[in-house]
């Protein structure tokens, strides 16, 4: 009790871990933060780990919009040139024009960060478990059909191959499996994102939230100039993303410096908020977001099937997106993701963003059976931390397959638009 009420006390809010480290307003951004002092509660006795199934998102890439980088360079040329452009706006139209030239050619793709993102989670991942990967056994690893996929999951094999060369690897990226490794054509769930609802709840907390007068007018010296020519928040929006993905390009130049940390924190709000109405269980989506992922929970849980009655069956590994990872964790329902919430003030409190899918983010899935019982026991990890799962368990956070299975499919099965 009193490790519990210490660590209630010492729990920060997200405006303090924002103010801590301004890299964390970045969201589906942030550069993956690589586990720090992680211990990992132990199994129950005579239960050993002999299979991972994984889904990651791919690591560390360029903007992929093809405007994103030389929309700000354009406004603030536009502004250099009517003569309102103040030595603070020409540092920054310096620092965005090098990442836009820097850029050319690279629009989605992998940086060298997101290559060694994957090598890390490949290693820690054979040292966490290194029963599975023992001998001669089987890794089938599969991506979506997009580049930067494939070489993170290119990145993970290599590593794991590099630490037992024993290892027979299966690797796939088709259309194939798209179905469920990145479903995203159904205008049957498409729809609810348009509620009006939601798009008023969103337009109203930016209003409330986010004053972009200060940021402009540190960029522009003339005040009518911004009233008549610039669309203020669409400038402080547009160079804030290309300032939260420049920590993932190996590069010592930096942006944050124009932001105030409570700005950042205020544009991290508005995104998180963003991206929980549109992939998690919101009602304002009428909590149907997470069921996106409905196909790819049950490729986990039929591969998963016919995995564990193998001896040795080694891993599942699939490569993919953060629009795969958000509502995945929703529908699985780990720790607080797959829960309502009605007020966007308050949503931060339990849900932040930057701690579900950065670069790279991960679900790791690794299964435990002992010598002579047919029992199998299942722990999840998000982001190489331990995760409760929405079903009871004598042994969490252990939890009986056979348990999370029947819950998993019992609400697939139910699930109707």
């Amino acid at each position: 009790m009193l490790l519990a009420l210490a660590t209630f006390a010492n729990a920060q809010t997200a405006r303090e871990e924002i103010y801590a480290d301004l890299h964390r307003s970045a969201s589906n951004y942030l550069a993956y933060p690589e586990p720090t002092g992680v211990h990992y509660t132990a199994a129950p006795r005579g239960y050993k780990p002999f299979y991972i199934s994984h889904y990651a998102r791919h690591g560390s890439r360029w903007l992929i919009g093809k405007d994103e980088y030389p929309a700000p360079v354009r406004r603030l040329n536009r502004a250099k040139r009517a003569g309102v452009l103040t030595p603070v706006g020409e540092r920054a139209l310096a620092i965005l024009d090098s990442v836009e030239r820097m850029s050319n050619g690279r629009l989605g793709e992998l940086t060298p960060l997101g290559h060694r993102q994957h090598r890390g989670i490949a290693q820690r991942m054979y040292k966490n478990f290194p029963e599975v990967f023992d001998g001669d056994v089987s890794v089938d690893a599969r991506s979506t059909v997009v580049i930067r996929c494939i070489l993170s999951m290119q990145a993970e094999c290599m590593a794991l191959q590099a630490l037992n060369p024993k290892l027979r690897f299966r690797n796939d990226a088709s259309h194939h499996d798209m179905y469920y490794m990145n479903y995203e054509h159904d205008d049957n769930l498409s729809k609810f994102r348009g509620e009006p609802d939601a798009r008023r709840t969103r337009d109203d907390f930016w209003k409330q939230t986010v004053d972009s007068r200060r940021f402009v007018s540190q960029l522009i010296s003339d005040e009518n100039y911004i009233k008549d020519s610039v669309n203020s928040d669409a400038l402080m929006n547009s160079i804030f993303n290309v300032c939260s993905n420049m920590q993932s390009l190996d590069t010592d130049l930096d942006l944050y410096w124009l932001f105030t940390p409570e700005e950042c924190y205020q544009l991290w709000r508005n995104s998180n908020l963003g991206w929980y109405i549109n992939y998690g269980a919101s009602p304002l989506t009428k909590g149907k977001m997470p069921y996106f992922e409905a196909n790819l929970l049950r490729n986990i849980i039929e591969t998963a099937d016919t995995c564990i009655t193998q001896q040795h069956p080694g891993a599942t590994m699939r490569f993919g997106h953060e629009v795969v990872i958000y509502p995945l964790a929703a529908l699985m329902e780990l720790g607080n993701y797959g829960k309502a919430y009605t007020d966007p003030y308050t949503l931060e409190v339990d849900v932040r963003n930057y701690n579900i899918f950065p670069m790279a983010s991960n679900i790791q899935i690794i299964f435990y059976r002992k010598s002579g019982s047919d029992d199998v026991l299942v722990k999840t990890l998000l982001n190489e931390h331990e995760m409760t799962l929405p079903v009871q368990s004598d042994k969490a956070p252990y939890y009986h397959w056979r348990d999370v299975r029947d819950y998993y499919l019992a609400k697939l099965n139910a699930f109707s638009l």
